[in-house]
């Protein structure tokens, strides 16, 4: 049995680690730089459960092993599913349509991201949908959805609550990188810092929030998550019966990216 301090190994692809009333979740596929297969995202998600249901546990951090917090997802294995296979799962995601187990939470504790190299796509997402973030320095950010034609609505909604401008429609269109510091100028992020401060920095607003009343805190997470994830449920709405995971577009992407070449769009 697992201490309070000490690692536990029960996941595939994250490592749980207990350090006093936090928690550290650590996306653990550094050779594919954190690429979320099924098995991680279904790992993150019940990690995140586990947490939340822990009495002990008060706060999160949320990061990555090796060179990048969440380069998107596995293409091979979500994108290039069958076209029968994705109209029959209903899109990349399968039966693991759980994407964000922080909107699922029971507890409403505090979970803050602390993002490294990459967070792309899948990755994007999942640090916007903690409560604060603290990326190191260069971070690159990346809706990548708009590009393998599935449009990522819900990630301009994330970054519109955030930013509350303009920004979020341009990395929506454009589906252009952008760097931690231009996230913080937006109000994405909460701290830039060098890689080597990131835990550590990460670890002193828990200690912050650990100063205060724990059943206040949740109070506060709880309203903060409700606004975003509203919104978000309706942009799936609006956006589920297009359909796009069954276009000729988002094949094409996802075989170009394998490929390694230019894709051809043809509207279809």
């Amino acid at each position: 049995m697992a201490t309070r301090d000490s690692a536990t190994t029960k996941f595939e692809t994250v490592r749980y680690e207990k350090k006093g009333a936090v928690c550290h979740i650590i996306l653990n596929r550094p050779e594919k730089l954190n690429a979320a297969n099924d098995q991680l995202v279904e790992d993150v998600n019940d990690a995140l459960f586990e947490f939340d249901a822990d009495a002990e546990l008060k706060v999160a951090i949320l990061s990555g092993a090796g060179r990048a917090f969440c380069s998107g997802a596995d293409v091979q294995q979500r994108q290039l599913r069958t076209r029968e296979e994705l109209k029959r799962l209903g899109g990349p995601a399968g039966r693991r349509s759980r994407e964000n187990g922080l909107a699922d939470a029971v507890n409403w504790k505090p979970v803050i991201a602390a993002v490294h190299g990459y967070a792309l796509g899948l990755g994007y997402s999942l640090s916007q949908s903690c409560d604060l973030v603290v990326a190191a320095e260069g971070t690159k950010f990346q809706i990548r959805e708009v590009q393998r034609g599935l449009g990522g609505g819900q990630h301009w909604v994330a970054t519109w609550f955030w930013t509350g401008s303009r920004f979020a429609n341009e990395v929506a269109l454009t589906g252009r990188m952008f760097t931690a510091e231009e996230a913080l100028r937006h109000g994405m992020v909460n701290r830039v810092v060098p890689t080597a401060e990131m835990i550590p920095t990460a670890e002193a607003l828990a200690a912050e929030i650990l100063e205060n009343p724990p059943l206040a805190v949740r109070a506060n997470v709880r309203v903060m998550r409700w606004f975003v994830n509203e919104m978000q449920r309706q942009s799936r709405y609006y956006t589920q019966g297009l359909a796009l995971h069954l276009s000729d577009d988002f094949q094409e992407s996802a075989r170009a990216f394998v490929d390694k070449r230019k894709a051809v769009f043809k509207g279809r």
